[in-house]
């Protein structure tokens, strides 16, 4: 009977926030916020998988924008050029990510620290003159006309339309995403991150590990590449810069690092703030970065650090599980 309990109060909370999530193109009617929470929940696949290896396994991550935009090259590449259905553009972005992770993976066993995020930068900056100059994919004018997605038959080409599917999407990854943090993997993950030096003597193969975790990010923000491919129907090299990986670290580390609940808080909040501002006018760049410094200084662990140390007090105690 308490295990019944236990897992009514663990999945009672996503299972509402599904249902909350249903009703919100009843009630917000502007397309354009609508095309922004899309756009929220394609970042939120990246951002899952960017945990995996900076918020779990500790390490460095600032390439998740090459990453996304090879995924999106590859998908429109292929359903445009080979004239196939937008949903077969997923298969080789997911082998774009398996071998870019075994690529940023490598090298994260010889350095670390400053030089390890010099390499995952200098990954991005490559990625995105490549994408910019080879004139075979399209060069500056990017990629052009990407195809959408059909389902049941159905294109998915309003914005409500791929709101809804975007929930399921989102739902899936995010269950994937808790099997892996509460997998061997996830432990695994959590032992680099806080003792790297022992993770050996503790049975874990520390190269496995972090090749592991850069390669589950990098086939997630591959996959996210592919779908942002389809939200938007156009590719284009500006998109994947640098400046869109520290957006992602932001994301994470403004809703909390190795949590679920402050990854999805953190991507929506850091997604929509900027249009919530722009009433201040040419300030509201200045007011935004204020805000997310202020967040970074006064609360390292993010929003939902709020709630998991008032449980702690509930509890009679602080919360140091790390994930939630």
């Amino acid at each position: 009977m308490n295990r019944i309990l236990q897992n009514r109060n663990r999945f009672a909370p996503p299972v509402v926030i599904v249902i909350a999530a249903l009703f919100v193109p009843l009630i917000i009617t502007n397309s354009y916020i609508i095309h922004l929470l899309n756009t929220a929940m394609v970042y939120l696949i990246a951002v899952y998988g960017l945990n995996f290896i900076s918020g779990m396994a500790g390490q460095t991550n600032l390439g998740q924008a090459g990453v996304f935009g090879i995924g999106a090259y590859a998908s429109a590449l292929f359903v445009t050029r080979l004239d196939m259905p937008a949903w077969l553009g997923i298969l080789p972005a997911i082998l774009a990510g398996l071998l870019i992770g075994v690529i940023l993976g490598y090298p994260s066993l010889r350095v670390k620290g400053l030089f390890l995020t010099l390499t995952t930068i200098a990954f991005t900056e490559i990625a995105r003159l490549v994408e910019n100059n080879w004139q075979l994919i399209g060069g500056a004018l990017g990629v052009k006309s990407v195809p959408n997605f059909f389902l049941f038959g159905i294109e998915i080409k309003t914005p409500n339309q791929f709101y809804y599917l975007m929930i399921v999407v989102v739902v899936l990854f995010s269950i994937i995403t808790y099997r892996i943090i509460h997998s061997k993997w996830g432990r695994a993950f959590i032992a680099v991150r806080d003792n790297s030096d022992a993770v050996p003597s503790c049975g874990i193969n520390l190269a496995q590990a972090k090749i592991t975790a850069f390669t589950w990010s990098s086939v997630y923000g591959a996959i996210a590449g592919a779908i942002y491919s389809q939200c938007i129907n156009y590719v284009n090299a500006s998109s994947f810069t640098t400046d869109l990986s520290i957006l992602f670290v932001v994301m994470m580390m403004f809703g909390g690092l190795s949590s679920m609940y402050g990854l999805i808080i953190g991507t929506v909040i850091i997604t929509l703030l900027p249009e919530l501002l722009r009433f201040l006018g040419d300030y509201y760049q200045l007011i935004y970065a204020l805000i997310v410094m202020l967040f970074a200084i006064f609360l390292p662990g993010g929003i939902w650090s709020i709630v998991k140390n008032r449980q702690g007090k509930n509890k009679g105690g602080p919360n140091h599980s790390g994930v939630a």
